[in-house]
């Protein structure tokens, strides 16, 4: 009886790994990438830093549910040149990027973090307005 109960628990979670796979291959999602370099100044690191809070502060949801996903990302490291090239970065940047089936579908320069560095609420609001649209666009694709 036990090993019955077993062998039907084992294959129930076999199944269910393959179906949370198919979900997961479907799924859409919003990466927010904060790009540095080696050197970092003090700016920078508030960019990081801002950047991370904000996200966390008004998309703990998203994160949670992986519809949205923070990465911090060193250009400089071996195998992360390409993204200098794919979002023509010029310095420290934070870029959206709307993904569905692991293919980019837009990506946005958020280069107004710049402007906004000394005003942490205008810094704050900028990214918040900027992730919702990306997410709303997310969301509508999929009820579509």
């Amino acid at each position: 009886m036990n090993r019955l109960f077993l062998t039907g628990l084992f294959i129930f979670a076999f199944v269910l790994s393959f179906l949370d796979m198919s979900f997961a291959a479907n799924e859409e999602q919003v990466i927010a990438y904060y790009f540095h370099t080696n050197f970092r100044c003090v700016s920078c690191h508030k960019i990081e830093t801002y950047t991370e809070e904000s996200i966390k502060k008004y998309f703990s949801k998203q994160i949670e549910s992986n519809e949205l996903i923070y990465k911090v990302v060193n250009v400089e490291e071996k195998g992360n040149e390409h993204f200098m090239r794919d979002y023509q970065l010029y310095t420290k940047s934070v870029v959206l990027s709307l993904v569905k089936d692991d293919k980019e579908i837009k990506f946005k320069n958020l280069d107004k973090v710049w402007k906004h560095l000394n005003n942490k609420d205008e810094f704050f609001e900028y990214i918040k307005e900027e992730t919702q649209k990306f997410l709303n666009e997310m969301n509508s694709e999929e009820k579509q």
